[in-house]
């Protein structure tokens, strides 16, 4: 077990809760690292076919926990310490989320900021709280966005929408969040869980290969070409189309009745 993660495996759905609600979860370096582990290992286990974030208490994820890392030592750390440190943490956790083939689903609730809105873009589906808070605040304590905040952001909403979050320090609540595009839909806050677990049964019930195959390709299309692009579709196609869950496609189809994908 981490220290700040709750964690819960039921049927196929790893369930992992930023556990540290008297700081409004927070993440310190140990929960990076825990979640790095985690949903990396999530996508090497074949009873694993998706994964949903979650925060316990009032708030999914205010940031990273900056007051702590920087406060109770006397030695001033060596000019780069930041650079050398995040390829190992915050810049490692964000692409195994975006690059594992595990559909992950986030439930958000109050606020999500800094690193908490980072989590919220590498979901593939979001359910937010139509009250929950998305803040990017940088500039507001005089430092630059990490986390790949501005490579995802100005994806979601755009580049001005963008620029109002990171440069000006916009905030804006769930309703707003999912008019943009950042998230996929904002429900009462007493749906949250429920509709997020919902979603995260669906993708857990669906053709797991294709799905994830489905989720490589829509990561990598983001910077390729056409060309590369239609060649990593064929590429996929051929695998997804030698899988146990295409040929029992094809049977409901025939059948006329809903298909029961085994994840294989």
């Amino acid at each position: 077990m981490t220290a700040g993660l709750a964690v819960a495996h039921e049927d196929a759905v790893l369930r992992i809760t930023l556990d540290r609600p008297e700081k409004r979860n927070a993440l310190d370096d140990t929960m990076v690292a825990g979640l790095i582990a985690l949903v990396a290992a999530a996508g090497r286990d074949e009873s694993v076919r998706a994964i949903l974030l979650t925060g316990a208490g009032e708030h999914f994820c205010s940031g990273a926990d900056i007051v702590a890392r920087n406060t109770g030592g006397d030695t001033r750390p060596r000019v780069g310490s930041i650079q050398r440190r995040l390829p190992d943490q915050a810049h490692r956790l964000i692409p195994v989320l975006l690059e594992t083939q595990t559909p992950i689903v986030g439930a958000v609730r109050g606020w999500a900021a800094g690193i908490g809105l980072a989590l919220t873009l590498a979901a593939d589906v979001a359910v937010v709280a139509e009250d929950a808070r998305f803040w990017a605040p940088y500039a507001a304590r005089g430092f630059t966005p990490d986390g790949g905040v501005t490579w995802l952001l100005p994806r979601r909403i755009g580049e001005v929408r963008a620029r109002r979050m990171v440069l000006l320090g916009e905030r804006i609540d769930g309703v707003t969040a999912a008019g943009w595009g950042l998230v996929d839909r904002a429900v009462p806050a007493a749906r949250v869980d429920a509709e997020a677990a919902e979603v995260a049964a669906a993708l857990a019930a669906g053709p797991t290969v294709a799905l994830g195959l489905t989720k490589s390709l829509l990561h990598t299309g983001r910077g390729s070409g056409l060309d590369a692009q239609l060649r990593d579709e064929a590429f996929a196609l051929e695998l997804s189309s030698r899988s146990e869950d295409f040929r029992e496609g094809l049977s409901a189809f025939r059948e006329k009745r809903s298909p029961k994908f085994s994840g294989r």
